[in-house]
């Protein structure tokens, strides 16, 4: 399976030195990741929204060494909160944060995230949306789950994701679909052992239905985060079953994959909202999204072969 190996290139300097120097890098990049600075996204947020379609911003990187540089991370959304105040989109364009960012793996970390993160949950209050806690791998849950918990006491429309490939999620989606809190469901783009997730596809598939079940007949507010056609195809009837109206879920795909089918959906009156990612330490990023589909690596690849 190449998923692992890629995960592994994620983590290795070498192949980020190599990778990051080839010259077709860019222009594949750009189609995952739309710029490098706030200057480069707002464009793209307009057009995006002017095609009905919904946003979740990512300012991408995660390898923190410094207090200095999770403040560094907090500043850039805060930034990116007050460029997006004059295009009065709402929740239509919310944030999506991944708590690595703000410090979580340093010392006296999960303080540190907490402290970092909570400016910018309040700042996005404060132009009418809202922020979503990316999941990472399964040691940071725990974290994650307490600070997205006591966010939620001011900000009760913070949302959090959880990973179908993960055994105990089943149970953390029973917790929050009664919650009444928005909660993404993703496979899963993490290498994680055995001990605690599932290694089948189909496993893992069967086990992301069992899950939006769940979100969809609790309390709470359902994001789909899948490309699968079968899987969306599956949602759509189990909102369907739960009596769940257009606008009490919503679906959500990676900026760059199936964009017919973000138009598609949006056109059926669906809710659709595009992950949309930019920064300039777009490694990491960039590597998971090759993980996590075989189409994302045969892309590369063509273009690799193609422009070389």
């Amino acid at each position: 399976m190449l998923g692992p190996v890629i995960l592994a290139a994620s983590r290795s300097d070498r192949m980020r030195r190599l990778i990051s120097a080839a010259p077709v890098t860019k222009q594949v990049v750009d189609r995952f990741i739309p710029g490098e600075d706030v200057d480069d996204i707002v464009p793209v947020v307009r057009e995006l929204a002017g095609h009905g379609l919904e946003l979740t911003m990512d300012v991408v990187g995660e390898d923190i060494t410094s207090p200095a540089q999770a403040a560094a991370a907090r500043d850039a959304y805060l930034e990116l909160v007050d460029r997006l105040k004059p295009l009065e989109l709402g929740t239509r364009a919310e944030m999506s944060v991944k708590l690595s960012m703000f410090g979580q793996a340093l010392e006296g970390g999960h303080e540190l995230a907490l402290s970092n993160v909570r400016p910018v949950v309040e700042a996005a209050a404060e132009i009418g949306t809202t922020v979503t806690l990316d999941a990472e791998d399964h040691t940071t849950l725990d974290s994650m789950f307490a600070i997205h918990e006591e966010l939620r006491k001011g900000f009760p429309q913070t949302g959090c994701v959880i990973q179908a490939y993960l055994f105990r999620t089943e149970a953390d989606a029973r917790r929050l679909a009664e919650s009444g809190s928005r909660v993404r469901l993703v496979k899963g783009a993490y290498k994680e052992p055995a001990s605690v997730a599932y290694q089948d596809k189909h496993e893992i598939d069967r086990a992301y239905v069992r899950i939006l079940r769940t979100l969809m007949q609790g309390e709470g507010y359902p994001m789909i985060g899948s490309h699968d056609p079968r899987l969306i195809a599956i949602g759509q009837e189990l909102a369907h079953q739960a009596g769940r109206k257009l606008d009490e879920y919503e679906f959500q795909m990676l900026y760059g994959i199936r964009t017919d089918e973000h138009l598609r959906l949006a056109a059926e009156g669906h809710r659709m909202r595009v992950y949309t990612a930019y920064g300039t330490d777009w490694y990491g990023y960039f590597m998971r999204r090759l993980a996590e589909k075989p189409a994302n690596l045969r892309f590369f690849a063509r273009s690799v072969i193609t422009r070389g």
